[in-house]
């Protein structure tokens, strides 16, 4: 699905969508026309039928020539994604994702809230019953990537109809209802081609067949809780692997390209420094490389790791992402100066991969998560 022409036309095109401050509507259509937002459905729906492993080695590849085409797909992939580990143990109640990603729709995650940490487990969102199995929503989602070209949104709000037991509704959004709009504010310094606009619901509707669960308030060991973090984190850890995959990259064809005054005019891959440079940053992509491949494969596999599986996803997240800054900043180190320009794309890379620490869980809250674990909750 992704061929080496196609990625290299997504990295081309990726400077001016960056630059401008443009949806990557080229790539999408490409990536639609064979079949990528189809990789999480089965193939008797006409998908690809891949499990989470797969398709988390085809993000990476994709993010290291366009990493915010990967990020923004990954939102849409995450969706499908859920359903299909769902359905993977038993659970169809997500089925309806699957059917609509087969008919081409497009999804976005709008989970995110301005001020909201606790992630799943509350939401700032106010969702209302409407007195016949659905519910309407009302509140402001952050970072809705695809803002321009969704047509579902994923979306979930509280509902303290009873205080004494408040509950977590989520459910699914039509584009072309009423209740609903882009607040078009995403003026980032990194991953700017995601378009990711705040969503404001307006009382926007869903009807009872969409909605997909009602959760009580807090931690929750449902299922469809453990399938968003499973295919979110690994997802976004894929991405971050892939751009550190090019930060190498780039850094050997900087060390690779010029001659070193320090080492006598030899080329500037005999210099000690800029070797140990160029080496360290392969090290620490080596590190992260079979962590991705691990966790989703156990994911594929249905390996049950318990209470463990809470601090071994938010962990992978965290690694990936603050091992990904790093390559960076080493291949950034190598190449000097030229990588301050904003046409360098080891700038733009060192820009992106910025993101990585804003996506849920950051990383004080991934070692709450862990010490929770280990150590029991601290009250």
């Amino acid at each position: 699905m992704l061929p080496d022409d196609l990625l290299e036309r997504f990295r081309a095109r990726a400077a001016g969508h960056d630059r401008e401050g443009t949806f990557p509507h080229d790539d999408l259509a490409e990536l639609r026309e064979r079949g990528y937002l189809r990789a999480f459905v089965p193939t008797e729906q006409g998908g690809a039928g891949w499990g989470l492993e797969r398709v988390a080695a085809a993000q990476s590849r994709l993010a290291a020539a366009a990493p915010a085409t990967a990020l923004a797909v990954g939102m849409h992939l995450v969706w499908t994604g859920c359903a299909a580990v769902l359905a993977a143990r038993g659970d169809r109640s997500l089925d309806l994702v699957l059917d609509d990603a087969a008919r081409g729709e497009v999804f976005a995650f709008g989970v995110s809230e301005p001020g909201n940490d606790a992630v799943l487990f509350d939401s700032l969102t106010r969702a209302e019953p409407t007195g016949d199995g659905g519910w309407r929503f009302t509140g402001v989602k952050s970072s809705t990537s695809l803002s321009p070209v969704w047509t579902r949104l994923g979306v979930f709000g509280r509902d303290d109809t009873d205080p004494e037991a408040p509950v977590l509704v989520h459910g699914f959004v039509h584009r072309d209802q009423p209740g609903h709009s882009s607040l078009e504010d995403w003026d980032t310094i990194g991953m700017r081609a995601t378009q990711s606009h705040s969503t404001r619901l307006e009382g926007v509707e869903v009807p009872a067949e969409r909605v997909v669960r009602v959760l009580p308030v807090g931690p929750s060991g449902d299922p469809l809780v453990f399938a968003i973090f499973a295919v979110f984190e690994t997802l976004v850890a894929a991405v971050y692997r892939g751009v550190a995959r090019r930060a190498v990259e780039l850094a050997v064809e900087s060390a690779t390209a010029g001659r070193s005054h320090r080492a006598g005019g030899a080329p500037r891959s005999h210099d000690p420094l800029v070797r140990w440079r160029v080496a360290d940053a392969a090290v620490l992509l080596q590190g992260i490389e079979p962590q991705v491949d691990a966790v989703a494969r156990d994911v594929d596999g249905l390996v049950d790791h318990g209470a463990a599986w809470s601090a071994i996803l938010v962990g992978l997240k965290t690694r990936v992402t603050e091992t990904a800054r790093a390559v960076v900043d080493q291949a950034v180190a190598v190449a000097g100066g030229a990588s301050f320009r904003s046409s360098s794309e080891l700038g733009r890379l060192q820009r992106d991969v910025l993101a990585g620490r804003f996506h849920p869980s950051s990383t004080d809250s991934a070692h709450a998560t862990v010490a929770n674990w280990l150590l029991g909750p601290d009250h």
